[in-house]
């Protein structure tokens, strides 16, 4: 067993008043942690916003406890919390990369029920060649390819003094990079069929998300606003602008909600699996 990371940092929270007109439910990454995205929900508190932080099944402790866990619990997880958020006139999400894959799935189930989407380095792809390989071999039947382990070293941050911060899951296990494939496939089919007002927010030099998987998820989201970061990498929330990206979403969540119009394309095409 590995030594657990310190639940001071990794721990679910609530942020700002409950009686709030607007509440706001931020989804952190695959092997991440509600830490990720404290600096912006801090920011949205103190704003005036409630604020709802979700820790996913299996992150943000071990990495053993992940062995246990699919994607079906994340958006499990994800689901029950927005449904938590029911009693608040408005509610919207916010996710960080593949918390921005729950957050399309969320948003495609729900309509206009989310109030506003916000979609933080959304991992439509991964950049890394060999991750891009991991993925075409685990269609293959009798791939093999779901034991074993992955190691962590590092964030990908740009700002130092966060990325020495930050709590770092060492390992993961491989199966678990299946189950973030098979959310990206269904986040790109649910993508489309979204109508709430959406902001995709991503830099420029991410070294995890693909860059091309930005600008193809914003073609296919039709009146949805892209705002790309020059400065920073892929833990937008805790890197150099990261006062930028808060005050940008907080602007962007405050706004008169006006709904956006599903693609031509998806208007007539089957609902999304809920598996």
């Amino acid at each position: 067993m590995s030594f657990p990371l310190d639940p001071a940092r990794t721990s679910a929270f609530d942020l700002g008043p409950p009686d709030a007109g607007t509440a706001v439910l931020l989804l952190h990454g695959f092997t991440g942690s509600p830490w990720e995205v404290r600096p912006l929900a801090e920011s949205l508190a103190d704003r005036g916003f409630f604020v709802r932080a979700p820790r996913l099944p299996g992150h943000g402790t071990v990495p053993e406890d992940l062995l246990y866990v699919t994607w079906r619990d994340w958006l499990e997880a994800a689901e029950a919390s927005f449904d938590s958020l029911a009693r608040f006139p408005r509610v919207c999400v916010a996710g960080l990369s593949m918390g921005g894959l729950l957050g399309l799935l969320l948003a495609e189930r729900h309509g206009l029920r989310v109030s506003k989407l916000v979609l933080m380095a959304p991992v439509m792809r991964v950049r890394q060649r060999g991750g891009r390989v991991l993925e075409a071999l685990g269609r293959t039947p009798l791939s093999g390819l779901t034991s074993g382990w992955l190691e962590k070293k590092t964030t990908d941050l740009e700002d130092d003094e966060a990325r020495a911060q930050s709590p770092v899951l060492p390992r993961y296990p491989l199966a678990r990079l299946f189950d973030l494939f098979e959310l990206q496939r269904l986040a790109r089919r649910a993508a489309p069929r979204v109508v709430s007002p959406t902001l995709i927010a991503a830099a420029t030099n991410d070294h995890v998300v693909e860059p091309g998987s930005i600008q193809a998820l914003h073609a296919a989201m039709p009146g949805s606003r892209l705002l790309l970061l020059q400065r920073g990498f892929h833990i937008l929330p805790h890197d150099v602008d990261r006062a930028r990206l808060a005050a940008e979403v907080a602007e962007f969540v405050d706004a008169e909600p006006t709904a956006r119009t599903p693609s031509a394309r998806a208007a007539g095409s089957p609902r999304a699996s809920r598996r």
